[in-house]
């Protein structure tokens, strides 16, 4: 196989509008597993008459070109040309006045193993057209500025023919749909196939009837109620908090396997991978629903910060996905734990997004150059462009953001925005200079926060210091604009005064609070109020009066995780003050069950480590485990009767429910379990596993049984029961490698994949079991490197087939440089292996290169 051509790098700075106008696309699809027929009409303009422009179309290498006319005559073989991604058509084939080109094109979607534009998963034909999809259609401008009205016509025997917008006919094997909402082609999809609607109607707020069906495949209908229900919280939360009304007849989901996301917001036509819409008591955890519930909400919210308003070029994206997710996770606030949810998303930002900060692949939420687009959608233009939006909302407080927002949906409606637009948004609205604050949007880099007290006469002084380190490409770092929310604790563990948020603008700052009668402790950062490393001198004692006395949620949890992290990396007594709060904290029954929950859950292995490399020193893995091990152990011996009251207290009665406050006590009777399952040598969990009537409750109980090697019957039992559930399989697969002792880990990978049930193919079984791998710390990281050569072997043969997956999966390397220098080095050799890989996708080839580079 030859090397794929070299992507050119995609510069912010070179963007150009598109030449022409394209007022209607008109699409005629006749699918089939071989040979899906694609007529495609385009009513185009020049955008400025007098200076012509050849027109060019993407189109991948898999389109063959059957027909090509210019209204109606086939122009000049000499004035077209093709290359493996586009079709050029000479200026001087093309009027100056408006025109229709139409192409015929053939392409084969069951060859189509990557997943990107239409191809077959278990017989239904279904789309995936962000970012760059579209062009594995037919030959169109595929970029997002670019939009126009669609009219599709489906041709197929299968009995449901899906497309975007609203239903024109449907007429025995033909299928009309018309979406008379400009979108861009990385919005359009179709679905056919043999599928079955969970259904239900929606009345807006105006008073129009909304006909909703989730489609999935026959069997499955009974795991769909929930994403229904989801559904319909979403369109009523989103009237009722942002005033967004749904604007089509009908809104579609289906479920499919073969996903290479999570879920796609297709402009009234949903794609969904099938774990994020299935779920039963029996087959789904409190976190499947969750996440369904969050995700549904998600896409939906797209509807207007993504799809009405669109992003102009990919350099952007963070526009609409970092609004999103700030609202999805608004959405699970009001409906859930307001306190439980921000905590579980610092948790995420830290575990993806500060750790992409800190190595190779650092990059800003809206980078200025890309090779491949499909590369940069990471935890920084997701998460960390949510926590942007949060901080902008922080500063201008909720009544502006709510001004700023309405006026941003009626300005841009239509539109394909930029960050730009935006900002001057909220500067319009609020008459902020958001100059200074745009940074967050440009900068790459996690700052780190210093903090400094000083204590005279009734006079407390807050001294700040940030600074960022050197990221690819940015070496040097201006200073941000940072809200610092902070709250006073006095001596008796009442609060001193309300919240004040800090507006930190310069390297360094100080403020003052006076008249106070005593020196209160300073509760910093409170609610996490900006993405930032803070660092301040504090004794473990402090932190533990933190943790039993502060009034804001994450700031207490944060004392309590900085307690353990420091008995984790400093030893014997800073341990005993850790397990000594733990005590107390167990007693706290007015305490909400989740937030003591995530309280016990000790700092992962990875979390350990990043702490260790940030203090200089160098990680041993296999020290990691054991530690984090020691320590549960301890907490479990010290407190042996609180926690064992604590699970008995903590049985939820009745049937199963997903509700938050059930979910709640499920989550701390499994962190206690956790915990004593390092005494009792596994007994609760073994009962629990026969006893449990749901799925989260046997799960935990499954992974620890894993993890003390006593799990051989309880995974006998639920492949038995599950064997042909792929989502329950999918945890099958994942908890053996993920829990396994990490001496383990690599050789029940390796058992697993020879499975005939382990399809590769699949991206949720691939990342069950290769994502499993790269979640069991010590497992990857093993010090004979067969984590690595394994998992090497493994993106290199998946790079073949789907690109993305490959690429995505990489980032398990992305921390290899801060390990020592025998680990260095077989990391090292296995990216190189994957490197020296004779037609590497670009995808792959972009990840692995900017990794390998890092250790040099």
């Amino acid at each position: 196989m030859s090397a794929p051509k070299l992507q050119p790098v995609q510069h912010l700075a070179d963007y150009r509008p598109w030449p022409f106008l394209l007022s209607e696309t008109r699409l005629d699809l006749t699918l089939a597993a071989r040979g899906t027929i694609v007529r495609a009409a385009l009513d185009l303009a020049p955008r400025d008459p007098d200076a012509p422009s050849d027109l060019v179309l993407d189109g991948g290498a898999g389109l063959q070109l059957r027909a090509l006319t210019i209204d109606g005559q086939a122009p000049d073989p000499a004035h077209v040309t093709r290359d493996d991604e586009r079709l050029t058509i000479a200026a001087a084939a093309l009027p100056r006045a408006p025109f229709t080109l139409e192409t015929e094109v053939a392409i084969d979607p069951e060859d189509n193993t990557a997943f990107e534009g239409l191809y077959l998963s278990g017989g239904i034909f279904c789309t995936q057209c962000e970012a760059e999809g579209f062009r594995h259609i037919t030959f169109y401008p595929d970029r997002p500025d670019v939009m126009t009205v669609f009219r599709v016509t489906l041709r197929s025997d299968l009995p449901v023919l899906l497309s975007n917008g609203n239903p024109v006919s449907d007429a025995g094997g033909v299928a009309e749909w018309h979406d008379h909402w400009p979108k861009p082609s990385y919005l359009f999809a179709l679905v056919a196939g043999d599928l079955v609607a969970v259904s239900d109607r929606f009345t807006t707020r105006s008073g129009r009837e909304i006909a909703l069906n989730v489609w999935v495949r026959p069997g499955d209908q009974d795991r769909a109620g929930f994403a229904m229900e989801s559904l319909i919280k979403s369109m009523r939360w989103d009237e009722d908090v942002y005033g967004r009304e749904y604007d089509l007849d009908v809104f579609n989901i289906v479920a499919v396997d073969d996903f290479n996301m999570g879920a796609m917001e297709n402009k009234g036509l949903n794609i969904f991978n099938s774990k994020l819409v299935l779920a039963s008591p029996d087959t789904a955890t409190d976190t499947d629903y969750e996440r369904i519930e969050a995700v549904i909400a998600h896409e939906y919210f797209h509807n207007w910060t993504g799809n009405r308003i669109t992003c102009r070029d990919w350099f952007q994206l963070c526009l609409k996905e970092g609004l999103t997710v700030f609202r999805d996770q608004q959405f699970t606030s009001d409906l859930r734990s307001a306190a439980v949810k921000r905590i579980e998303d610092v948790q995420t930002l830290r575990a993806l997004q500060f750790r992409e900060d800190q190595g190779p692949l650092a990059h800003p939420p809206r980078p200025d150059r890309y090779e491949e687009i499909n590369n940069f959608y990471t935890a920084t233009v997701y998460e960390k462009g949510a926590e942007v939006i949060g901080m902008l909302k922080r500063l201008v407080g909720d009544a502006a953001y709510a001004r700023a927002l309405d006026l941003y949906f009626a300005r841009h409606d239509g539109d394909a925005a930029t960050i730009e637009d935006w900002l001057k948004v909220f500067e319009d609205a609020t008459g902020r200079d958001l100059t200074h604050f745009k940074r967050w949007y440009t900068d790459a880099g996690t700052p780190v926060l210093e903090m400094a007290e000083d204590w005279q006469d009734g006079i407390l002084t807050l001294t700040f210091a940030q600074s960022t380190k050197p990221t690819p490409g940015q070496p040097d770092k201006p200073a941000r604009v940072i809200p610092i929310a902070v709250g006073l604790i006095g001596p008796d563990g009442d609060e001193v005064a309300p919240t004040r948020v800090l507006e930190m603008t310069e390297a360094r700052q100080t403020f003052t609070f006076e008249a106070l009668g005593a020196r209160p402790v300073v509760s910093a950062l409170r609610g996490f109020s900006a993405p930032v490393m803070l660092t301040r001198q504090l004794d473990d004692a402090t932190r533990a009066f933190l943790l039993a006395h502060d009034t804001d949620p994450f700031a207490r949890w944060e004392a309590g995780r900085e307690l353990a992290l420091s008995a984790l990396t400093r030893g014997d007594e800073a341990a005993q003050a850790y397990i000594d709060a733990i005590g107390a904290l167990l007693g706290d029954e007015a305490a909400d069950p989740a937030f003591r929950a995530l309280c016990l859950t000790l700092p992962g292995e990875e979390e350990i480590a990043t702490r260790l490399a940030a203090q200089g020193s160098t990680p041993d893995p296999d020290a990691i485990h054991a530690a984090r091990g020691d320590l549960a152990r301890r907490i479990a011996l010290a407190h042996q009767d609180l926690l064992t009251g604590l699970y008995d207290a903590m049985t939820v009665p009745g049937a199963y429910s997903p509700d938050a406050a059930s979910a709640a006590r499920r989550s701390l009777r499994i962190a206690v379990l956790g915990l004593l399952a390092r005494i009792d040598g596994g007994e609760r969990a073994q009962i629990l596993f026969g006893v449990a009537s749901n799925m989260t409750e046997r799960m935990a109980a499954l992974a620890v049984l894993v993890r003390l090697g006593r799990a051989g019957p309880a995974l006998k039992v639920l492949e038995a029961e599950f064997g042909d559930n792929r989502l329950v399989m999918d945890k099958w697969f994942a908890v053996q490698v993920m829990a396994a002792p990490p001496g383990r880990a690599v050789a029940v990978a390796r058992d697993l994949a020879t499975r005939r049930d382990f399809d590769w193919k699949n991206p949720n079984r691939f990342r069950a079991l290769l994502g499993g791998l790269a979640g069991n710390h010590a497992g990857f990281h093993a010090a004979d490197g067969a984590g690595y050569d394994f998992t090497a072997d493994w993106l290199i043969r998946m790079d073949a087939a789907n690109p993305q997956i490959a690429a995505r999966m990489s980032t398990a390397f992305e921390t290899w440089p801060r390990y020592n220098p025998d680990r260095r080095a077989r990391a090292r050799a296995a990216l190189e292996r994957i490197a020296a890989l004779e037609g590497l996708s670009r995808n792959t080839r972009e990840m692995v290169s900017r990794m390998i580079a890092a250790g040099r």
